[in-house]
């Protein structure tokens, strides 16, 4: 999709901050600012590098401070937000346009002279190429000056105002890191000076630190006659070899329509998806395999994110070998039938702190094998799915065990191994121990996949998964189904949490292989729509519930407190829509009102960031995307759906 926005998206500074565009690389590198080209987060960046696949990043350059000079007149470009609001550089005023499909690029207009910017990333290489081409149609000549403000430190950290930095003829150095740089502008070293005062509106909005800090040490000047026009390049790169901007772009185009190809969507919104999702996918250095990073600018690679995640942003969008890549990567580091939640950086043992990593694996091998009819990998995993199994039924880390009626029992003292996992010193606003319903659904689920695979792995040997599976589904429709509310108990833990109406009854619904009667499926999916459906996802707990907090904001207590406790979530949207085509037979008059209602995520790719899912929303009133600008499962499971519809 191509984005498009003009002036009366930035008719104020504060709305010109309220969106955003993503460029990643495949390493875990990223390009990110406003629209209008500020930075309204620390984490934001121009050229945010990594040096150690995927989440070593360093914030490389944060923004670009452009001036046009016009003889004796000077006016900003750039804009940016600092302390003392008065002294914003409010270049926006001069922008006439901004455009996204492959990179962003900016237009502005001074005068009679038109500035086009583009930025554009490096697939598979920490390289930037920033390109401004200038028609001169004035009767003055015209110099662009570009200030590129450096930091040089860790994504998320401050820049010390001791830190030096070292410029020669071809490289800037600082704080451990290189970066090489090519233009056809003259360049030049300048005495260093540190901003201090950088103010990032979205970071204030979360709880976090207000002010940022940058340093400038070199400028790039570039004049253009009158009636005359030239393009300036600059290019940075971790890599001595620099290529060409229009050699970026120009891979970067290609790289994204085999992308679009290779999904194969119709729907112009599932393309745009299918694309993004791609954004996603990291190399990772330690495994020497595949990863998903969960959503930026926040989050790393989690083992629960990246099992939803892959099944929408791999399976659906066809790329097998990147998925058959992470599964093999979760194979090689499960320990006690558990699969890492974090994966190891360094000398770190990965963290193991979830439940439902473990029991989505065998679902997303499942998953792959219906699109591959792959055997030979089914048979690879199937040891791995085993023993994942006996563990569980055993008893593992975590309290988690099966119990006498077959089900499964999860989490103790203050450790939380669901989806619903904040903890806040020894508060735990969701406390889900015991035996929660969608661990149990991936539970029954994953029993009838070993069923089903068994046979074609040669492996029955005794094991009767389907007298297993039996039991876990008598044992769940008498504890779980509560009559009274036309739905399915959140957990079974003899506290008032159990009756709460939450959205992980969902999965139950849209998992393949269906616990309840489809009369009691249908209850499920009309009580979550009346309670819990958004046109942007499903809130976390019922609005008339005492414990509900319609709004997510402020300090990162009062954050932490709402996140499951109302809060609309994107990704469980994907699990309702399957369930609703589900109980529905995926009919043709199913299948269309569920196009219907997925026309409102085209509002939703231009809200936040542009083409992105947004990982929340506020519980009441949805109308701002929050937390996460782009997150993985939320993409992942919409695409999911699309996927669906098209089968």
């Amino acid at each position: 999709m191509r984005f498009i926005y003009g002036k009366q998206d930035w008719k104020t500074f504060e709305r010109g901050e309220e969106n955003c565009y993503l460029m990643t690389n495949g390493l875990g590198g990223f390009s990110s600012l406003s629209i209008i080209g500020s930075c309204s987060r620390n984490d934001q960046a121009v050229f945010m590098a990594c040096t150690h696949s995927p989440n070593h990043r360093y914030n490389m350059i944060h923004r670009l401070e452009e001036t046009l000079e016009l003889e004796e007149r000077k006016v900003y470009l750039s804009s940016q937000d600092f302390q003392c609001h008065e002294k914003r550089e409010q270049g926006y005023l001069y922008q006439s346009s901004f455009c996204f499909e492959d990179y962003p690029k900016w237009t502005y207009l001074v005068e009679g002279v038109e500035v086009i910017r583009t930025i554009v990333l490096e697939q598979g290489k920490n390289t930037l190429g920033i390109s401004y081409k200038i028609k001169n149609r004035s009767d003055k000549d015209v110099t662009l000056t570009v200030l590129p403000h450096l930091q040089f430190v860790p994504k998320g950290a401050r820049l010390s105002n001791k830190q030096e930095f070292t410029m020669t003829e071809r490289s800037i150095s600082s704080n451990g890191q290189c970066l090489y740089y090519r233009t056809n502008g003259n360049c030049e070293e300048i005495s260093p000076r540190f901003c201090d005062t950088l103010y990032y509106v979205d970071d204030v909005s979360d709880g976090k630190m207000s002010l940022g800090r940058s340093m400038v040490m070199h400028r790039i000047k570039f004049a253009v006659s009158a009636g005359q026009e030239d393009i300036l390049e600059i290019v940075y790169s971790t890599e001595k070899e620099l290529p060409a901007v229009k050699a970026i772009e120009g891979s970067v185009k290609a790289y994204r329509r085999i992308l679009k190809e290779q999904a194969g969507f119709d729907e112009e919104i599932a393309t745009q998806l299918a694309v993004s999702a791609d954004q996603f996918i990291s190399c990772r250095t330690s495994t020497n395999g595949k990863t998903i990073l969960a959503g930026f600018p926040f989050f790393e690679d989690w083992g629960r994110d990246t099992m939803i995640a892959m099944m929408g942003c791999c399976l659906s969008s066809r790329q097998f070998e990147t998925a058959e890549s992470i599964l093999r990567t979760f194979m090689a580091y499960c320990r006690k039938g558990l699969m890492p939640n974090l994966f190891p950086e360094g000398s770190n043992a990965p963290g193991y702190n979830t439940v439902d990593a473990a029991l989505l694996f065998i679902i997303a091998v499942y998953e792959y094998y219906k699109r591959t009819d792959n055997t030979a990998f089914v048979k690879e995993a199937y040891p791995v799915m085993k023993e994942i199994i006996t563990w569980y039924q055993k008893g593992t880390d975590f309290g988690i065990h099966m119990d006498e009626d077959g089900l499964i029992m999860a989490g103790q003292g203050y450790d939380q191994v669901t989806w619903m996992d904040v903890r806040v010193e020894d508060i735990l606003p969701t406390p889900r121990h015991g035996k929660p319903v969608e661990i149990n659904a991936y539970w029954y689920n994953a029993l009838c996949i070993m069923d089903l695979f068994a046979p074609v792995c040669d492996a029955a040997n005794g094991v009767d998964y389907a007298s297993q599976s039996l039991k876990v589904k008598e044992s769940f429709c008498r504890q779980f189904w509560n009559e009274e509310a036309g739905c399915l108990k959140d957990v079974i833990s003899g506290t008032e949490a159990d009756n709460q109406i939450r959205c992980n009854q969902i999965w139950a619904i849209s998992l393949p292989f269906s616990l309840l009667s489809k009369e009691q499926e249908k209850q499920v999916v009309e009580t979550v729509f009346r309670k819990l459906y958004t046109p942007y996802g499903l809130r976390t707990l019922d609005p008339d519930d005492a414990q509900f907090r319609p709004f997510y904001g402020g300090a990162q207590l009062d954050r932490d407190l709402a996140y499951h406790q109302g809060t609309v979530w994107t990704f469980p949207m994907g699990g309702y829509y399957l369930a609703y085509l589900k109980v529905n037979d995926y009919s043709e008059e199913a299948k269309a009102y569920v196009e219907e209602q997925l026309l409102a995520m085209e509002a939703a790719l231009r809200e936040g960031c542009i083409g992105q899912l947004p990982e929340i929303y506020d519980g009441e009133n949805p109308v701002s995307s929050k937390g996460c600008f782009a997150q993985a499962w939320s993409v992942g499971e919409i695409l999911r759906v699309y996927d669906a519809l098209r089968n």
